[in-house]
């Protein structure tokens, strides 16, 4: 049987750690060449261990997504190393100060902007040559619950990832004849160090703030990295050919509310 992403070639931003993690390892397992490009170099090196341990492609990049020239430069030596680009993971981002709006500072603010907007930017904006040479690719954007419904904590990061939804729709419409496809995952609460870290900094024990952010779900759990990474690996895969400019929800049913 022929794997779900065989002969792909897939670039995943963040991808040392939590949700980068998963999705890097289930594209790998199923047949992808992986590019895994973070700023955490050893976590990065070891999660590239274990895909080859187990029989999977994979190479780790050091990449700001911040850094447009280190930007184009990834993105040039994973073409060398593993051929075109087919599949782009936006996974990279920070969840930012958490304070009212009127309390952030413009440097709190930018740099939330700067990884989660800008830095999509960048990499979709350097890897549509690659895709067109291809005539082929698929985008994926991880924007969040927070991009389809609002909260009353990190604004920064509520904007930012109301941002990246609409890019993958207006991206999807541009380059929709070359056969590059753009889609947004909206994932719900997923037990990631960046969910411990947002505990942390709210000042909860992340054990008691696990069981009331499963309370929020009606599926009464925290999502997984793997709940993510299957919908990663199906918008990466052919299986989704006629998908486009559409949000995939992994939420636990929080935004059916």
């Amino acid at each position: 049987m022929s794997k779900r992403a065989e002969n792909k070639v897939a670039l995943v931003t963040g991808g040392s750690i939590g949700l980068g993690r998963a999705q890097s390892m289930l594209l790998a397992r199923e047949g992808a060449k992986v590019a895994v490009t973070d700023i955490l170099d050893e976590e990065g090196q070891a999660t590239v261990q274990e895909i080859e341990e187990a029989g999977g492609t994979a190479r780790y990049w050091n990449l700001d997504v911040t850094d447009e020239a280190q930007v184009k430069n990834v993105m040039g030596e994973v073409i060398e190393a593993f051929g075109e680009v087919t599949v782009l993971v936006n996974n990279a981002g920070v969840s930012g100060a958490n304070k009212p709006t009127h309390e952030i500072t413009e440097e709190e603010w930018d740099h939330v902007q700067d990884v989660n907007v800008k830095g999509v930017f960048f990499c979709t904006k350097h890897v549509i040559p690659s895709m067109k040479r291809a005539g082929e690719g698929s985008i994926i954007n991880l924007s969040s619950i927070y991009g389809l419904v609002g909260a009353p904590d990190v604004p920064p990061y509520h904007a930012s990832k109301g941002a990246v939804r609409l890019m993958a729709k207006t991206d999807a419409l541009i380059y929709a004849e070359d056969g590059i496809r753009v889609n947004s995952i909206h994932p719900g609460f997923i037990w990631t160090p960046m969910v411990q870290q947002h505990l942390k900094n709210s000042g909860v024990d992340p054990e008691e703030g696990k069981k009331d952010l499963a309370a929020q779900h009606p599926i009464g759990k925290v999502g997984e990295p793997d709940d993510i990474a299957y919908g990663v690996l199906y918008l990466a895969s052919d299986e989704s050919k006629f998908v486009t400019g559409s949000e995939l929800v992994i939420d636990g049913g929080y935004t059916a509310k």
